[in-house]
């Protein structure tokens, strides 16, 4: 994949106007609809006061949960334009629909300096299928086409990629970071390169770690995931997380990982618990001594020292998916040493999105990290190498 495409500093934008995709993607109080995080409508500012500073009529669009082509106005943009307005000093005029109308009209008296909000894009059951009509009318509003929603790059929807074949299309300041940052990691590493990988499940790694064992030169495996890693090896894991039908998968990778000289990581202890639950009994124990009935929740202290010491000589620390029930306190402290040895390890430490930013944010360590992608879904298929529809479609330099 082609990691060098342009940005808006790349492009005339004065006197345009420019359709802006964004992620206002934000979590809300049920009751009251207010928004009770606005990181994601922050995020997109540098993007934004840049247009507008430099004479474009803004138009912005996102999508906001997931109403499946219907109107449910329970999930309108409308507290999206008021924070954004109180964010920007500047009052947001806000469309009714998404290329109805009104979102017409106002497209159309739009004036440089201005900004337009329009509702919802997944209101349009074109938007999700990527139609072109759809994708034709929302590009109809505008002359140059700004994505800055990284979050959905991995989706081939009209407002993220079907709005490029008929308007000239570059990257905002979130994307370009994203593609900067994790685009040289994969392809020019500061070595060693060590991906930190965790989560439940082998099954959502597999082409991660498939695509990792040509390029990093550690791979050290937490999380649920380990337990059929340890099963692979022989060991019994008692009650923990295990999908049998990857043992192979396993077992595959232990044997490439040592065919091309990688170092592969796995658990020396484990933190185990009586059940699921925050308050169940717990004990450490060595790898293959978790009893019957026992489940593994975290990993254990030998093994915080040994992955920490692989971490501090790092060049380059990728990381995806924590160490173990991190939400659980009890069992938080192998997901909280990561985060601390690559705080620490003076190394280009990345966090792919999801699971792995929020523990890093909730557990203090967010600026102590180079960067912390921004899309969980799109960060993942990205370690995998894949092609990301919503940068594809962006002009190469």
């Amino acid at each position: 994949m082609n990691y060098s495409k342009k940005n808006v500093r790349d492009v005339d934008v004065k006197g345009k106007k420019v359709l802006l995709r964004c992620d206002f993607n934000v979590p809300q109080d049920k009751a009251t609809r207010a928004i009770t995080d606005d990181r994601r409508i922050r995020a997109a500012l540098p993007t934004i006061r840049y247009l507008l500073e430099n004479g474009a009529a803004v138009i912005a669009c996102s999508h906001l949960g997931k109403p499946k082509g219907e109107v449910k106005p329970e999930l309108t943009l409308a507290p999206v334009a008021e924070r954004l307005g109180e964010l920007l000093g500047q009052e947001i005029i806000f469309a009714k629909d998404v290329v109805g109308p009104d979102a017409q009209a106002k497209a159309a008296a739009l004036k440089a300096g201005e900004l337009l909000l329009l509702e919802n894009t997944r209101f349009e059951k074109g938007e999700e299928k990527n139609d072109p009509a759809f994708s034709r009318a929302l590009a109809d509003m505008a002359e140059l086409f700004v994505s800055d929603a990284f979050g959905t790059v991995h989706r081939a929807h009209a407002s993220t990629a079907g709005v490029a074949e008929y308007l000239p299309a570059v990257s905002g300041f979130l994307i370009e970071k994203e593609l900067e940052i994790m685009g040289k990691a994969l392809e020019a590493p500061a070595r060693p390169f060590a991906a930190v990988l965790g989560g439940a499940k082998v099954s959502d790694k597999i082409p991660v770690i498939e695509n990792l064992l040509d390029k990093a030169d550690i791979i050290i495996i937490g999380g649920g995931m380990a337990y059929t890693f340890m099963k692979a090896m022989g060991y019994e894991v008692g009650s923990s997380l295990l999908e049998e039908d990857k043992i192979g998968f396993a077992l595959d990778m232990l044997r490439r990982a040592r065919e091309k000289g990688v170092k592969l990581l796995t658990p020396a202890d484990n933190v185990v618990g009586s059940a699921f639950a925050p308050d169940c009994e717990r004990k450490t124990v060595d790898t293959g001594c978790i009893p019957a009935g026992w489940m593994g929740m975290d990993i254990g202290p030998k093994t915080i020292a040994m992955y920490s010491e692989a971490i501090k000589g790092a060049g380059t620390v990728i990381w995806n998916g924590p160490m173990g029930v991190f939400e659980f306190d009890a069992f938080a402290e192998g997901t909280r040493a990561m985060a601390r040895a690559m705080a620490e390890s003076g190394a280009v430490t990345i966090v792919g999105g999801g699971d792995s930013a929020a523990a890093v944010e909730q557990l203090g360590f967010a600026d102590k990290m180079t960067h912390i992608s921004t899309g969980g879904g799109a960060s993942l298929e990205f370690l995998e190498g894949k092609a990301l529809p919503g940068v594809v479609c962006l002009l190469d330099k």
